[in-house]
């Protein structure tokens, strides 16, 4: 079996995933997981699927061919998860909209050997003043090495420099 990672952005239209499903499942191929999500009229979406060895070249050839429904896929075989113990984290954090807080959080996180496994971010209004805030959900897988503790520590004097309201938690 091959694994194969899929990053798929079309503009938005019923029945897009259906299409992607059916070439998959047209050539033997098992969805294993995915995230997708619609923004602005776009659509966007990450996958992973196997297929056995024989039926890889059909199916990324016809994932090629969706081109002409204005369906764009990029292809890359699946790596290895990398090595090491890790404790999952989450992270929730809320304030007054502005730019850099994503690249000022991420560069931290970054600097100390965090990855980040999924981020969602939004801008919503305030319940009462109706000001944009800015959310971000993300879950971090933290390298056994580094103290929870002392990056908790680290977060929060950031959050306090950037003025977020910042919750980690273990997951």
């Amino acid at each position: 079996m091959q694994h194969w990672i899929l990053t798929v952005m079309a503009p938005d239209q019923p029945g897009l995933v259906e299409r992607l499903a059916k070439v998959v499942a047209a050539h033997g191929g098992n969805w294993l997981e995915s995230r997708m999500a619609r923004m602005a009229g776009q659509f966007a979406g990450i996958l992973r699927v196997a297929v056995a060895e024989a039926d890889s070249q059909p199916l990324l050839a016809e994932l090629e061919g969706l081109a002409a429904h204005n369906i764009r896929v990029q292809v890359a075989a699946s790596g290895d998860n990398p090595g090491g113990q890790w404790q999952a984290m989450r992270l929730d954090l809320l304030g007054n909209d502005r730019a850099g807080i994503v690249r000022d959080i991420s560069r931290h996180l970054a600097e100390r050997g965090v990855n980040v496994e999924s981020l969602t971010t939004e801008v919503r209004p305030a319940p009462m003043s109706g000001e944009p805030l800015f959310h971000a959900e993300a879950l971090l897988a933290v390298p056994a090495s580094l103290s929870t503790a002392d990056l908790k520590e680290h977060l929060e004097a950031l959050a306090d420099d950037l003025m977020v309201e910042l919750k980690l938690g273990i997951d």
